[in-house]
């Protein structure tokens, strides 16, 4: 992917199989560096605009587009596009229990066929120095967002999507929790999409935009 990078989202559609509709003509943009704040009642279809974003789902009518191309709809194409470009931030974290923490963080380095040295500096830019061969259940839940955040980051890629970065934390872990990501965010260049129901989340962002049953809203921070 050559740079500056580039995400649109053109007159998109989707509705559910009940044939409620999620989204109508919804357009969107990002830069290369841009870090958003998505917000919105709970069932308004924040994660499922990261799902479309990912090409994990598709919309009925609209477009996608990375860099000015659009999203591949054929598996084995999306399926590279996310494991070289994205990194996902889970808010069940999805720490694999079999694994060390260096061997999680070092997962897409692995599987981009990259050199996994970055994986042991990530885990000490995230706080976890000297923790690389104790496993997810030795962690706390702030840990763990550590370092799934490290593994999100690790493969240095074009886009971060966090889906509720935050939602199973306490708000002291949570405010550290977004400290770090934002800080990584901006060290690695990336362009990222929070999506959060945490005003305090959203205000770690650049740009905050409410999702609504027509549109994406600009949003003043407070």
């Amino acid at each position: 992917m050559e740079h500056p990078f580039a995400l649109e989202l053109r007159n998109i559609n989707k509705a559910f199989a009940s044939k409620r509709q999620i989204f109508s003509r919804l357009s969107f943009s990002l830069r290369q560096g841009e870090y958003v704040a998505i917000t919105g009642e709970s069932g308004i279809g924040k994660s499922t605009l990261l799902n479309l974003i990912a090409g994990l789902d598709f919309p009925d009518e609209g477009e996608i587009l990375i860099n000015g191309s659009l999203l591949p709809k054929d598996d084995n194409a999306a399926t590279l596009l996310r494991r070289q470009h994205f990194g996902f931030i889970f808010q069940a974290f999805h720490i694999l229990p079999h694994l060390s923490l260096l061997q999680n963080v070092a997962l897409p380095l692995l599987l981009n066929q990259c050199p996994i040295d970055r994986a042991q500096a990530m885990l000490i830019a995230v706080g976890l120095e000297g923790r690389e061969q104790d496993f997810p259940h030795q962690l706390s839940g702030g840990e763990l967002q550590r370092v799934a955040i490290a593994r999100a980051l690790v493969h240095q890629p074009k886009l971060i999507l966090a889906d509720e970065p935050t939602g199973n934390l306490d708000p002291d872990t949570a405010r550290e929790i977004l400290y770090l990501l934002q800080s990584e965010i901006k060290a690695s260049g990336a362009a990222a999409i929070i999506v959060t129901h945490s005003q305090f989340a959203a205000q770690t962002a650049d740009r905050v935009l409410q999702l609504t049953a027509s549109n994406l809203i600009s949003v003043d921070h407070p």
